[in-house]
């Protein structure tokens, strides 16, 4: 008998649902799937999100929701608590993840730490698209959230970015691209392994 199905929920933090960002998703996904492991893509740019006003609310009711309605910011984090893994993508904006990516890691973060740690023990991956410079820093920053929110981070080849600018580039970058194979695989095996 198998046990139960593993899933990896996957954020694109670009404006563009066919960008870059979305392309290292799909490559990390990719291998996800190989491995049997269900993935599902969720569209960040598609509407903004708030970041949080630390109105303290989620601590109160403890109720695993964050109280600030309004935007689809409860419908993500339902999502994050029912896969065993989460994957983030960014673009890099002034050497930082995007507003919306931003918005959801600071909102998540608060919401779990006030619930008993919703997060924790979940395997969480970052990918990062850049330009030229300033990808460490994103890939840094979304490490934060997964570490404070004690989650498992598994390594890959390189740092997890890829170069490009149009849509499509990053796919020539022949190393990003042999980094975000390895670390869909790196996270299947851990998934499969913390599912013993």
């Amino acid at each position: 008998m198998s046990g139960p199905e593993l899933r990896v929920v996957a954020f694109n933090g670009s404006p563009r649902p066919s960008g870059n960002t979305a392309r290292l998703l799909a490559m990390v996904r990719e291998e996800l799937e190989k491995e049997g492991i269900g993935t599902e893509l969720v569209q960040l740019g598609s509407e903004p999100l708030a970041g949080c006003t630390d109105c303290r609310g989620c601590r109160r009711a403890r109720n695993g929701r964050c109280a600030r309605e309004g935007d689809r910011l409860n419908e993500y984090l339902d999502r994050m608590r029912r896969a065993q893994g989460i994957l983030l993508g960014s673009p890099t904006y002034v050497a930082d993840m995007s507003a919306n990516m931003k918005a959801l890691v600071e909102r998540c973060t608060i919401v779990s730490r006030s619930n008993d740690h919703l997060l924790a023990r979940k395997v969480g991956a970052a990918v990062i698209a850049v330009r030229r410079a300033g990808a460490t820093s994103v890939l840094a920053s979304l490490n934060h959230f997964f570490l404070v929110n004690q989650m498992i981070v598994p390594g890959s080849s390189y740092w997890n970015l890829a170069i490009g600018r149009e849509p499509g580039e990053v796919e020539a970058d022949a190393e990003g691209v042999q980094t975000m194979s390895t670390l869909g695989r790196n996270m299947a095996w851990l998934l499969k392994k913390l599912a013993g």
